[in-house]
């Protein structure tokens, strides 16, 4: 959860998990203050409340910037374009477009090059097991080895979910299950479970399986962080 509010001077503050290095590091701040080189904004207090822990492959901070953005654009009426706004959340990070828009999008590029996909998993439920390891992103970066497509990400998402699991592939999962066989596990064990399809999230080390029925695996996954929900587009 973001919050800004008028400030006297500019101050950040954060609870829940906490965050890595200075205040001045955070993609919140860095976002406040990449609009403050083309705008007049004021001084605010920022208040974030992390809940999506850091190396887990959900893009927690991505998405903590683009929706700073946002919130900015919201609250001066900066009057910014959705088009502009992903420009300004690609000087952030790779990632960081993808989270202006709330649809399902497809990235090419460094992920900034964004195209809508045609894609459903309304009424779905999903399960997201994020065990206690942290992935480098660098780390996965250096030891990927990207595999040829014989279908392209678009097609692919056009079939049935059932099809996924032998076509949808996560080229992060062989170096980092590799590395971390645990994460590998997890996933297997989704599938025991009825997944429909399961993958690693981004470079890891988060795991979500997507199921036809709403399910309860807490026990399944004792130790581990784990979210669940009904998908609603």
């Amino acid at each position: 959860m973001l919050e800004i509010l008028p400030g006297d001077s500019f101050s950040f503050t954060c609870t829940g998990l906490a965050l890595p290095g200075n205040v001045e590091e955070n993609l919140c701040v860095k976002a406040y203050r990449l609009l403050q080189e083309d705008f007049t904004l004021p001084p605010v207090h920022m208040h974030l409340h992390k809940i999506i822990p850091s190396g887990a492959g959900l893009g927690g901070g991505s998405s903590d910037a683009a929706h700073t953005l946002l919130l900015l654009n919201d609250v001066f009426d900066l009057k910014l374009s959705v088009q502009e706004l992903q420009r300004y959340a690609s000087m952030l990070g790779s990632d960081c477009a993808f989270f202006i828009s709330n649809h399902p999008m497809m990235g090419k590029g460094r992920g900034d090059l964004l195209s809508p996909a045609e894609v459903t998993l309304k009424d779905k439920s999903l399960v997201v097991i994020k065990p206690a390891i942290h992935v480098s992103t660098a780390e996965a970066y250096s030891r990927v080895k990207p595999a040829q497509q014989t279908t392209t990400l678009a097609e692919i998402l056009k079939q049935d979910i059932s099809t996924w699991k032998d076509l949808l592939v996560n080229d992060f999962e062989a170096s980092v299950f590799n590395i971390y066989p645990q994460i590998g596990e997890i996933k297997q064990e989704l599938y025991k479970q009825g997944a429909l399809y399961a993958c690693m999230s981004g470079s890891g080390s988060s795991v979500f399986g997507i199921f036809s029925n709403e399910v309860d695996l807490r026990n399944q996954f004792p130790g581990r962080t784990y979210w669940s929900g009904k998908a609603t587009a």
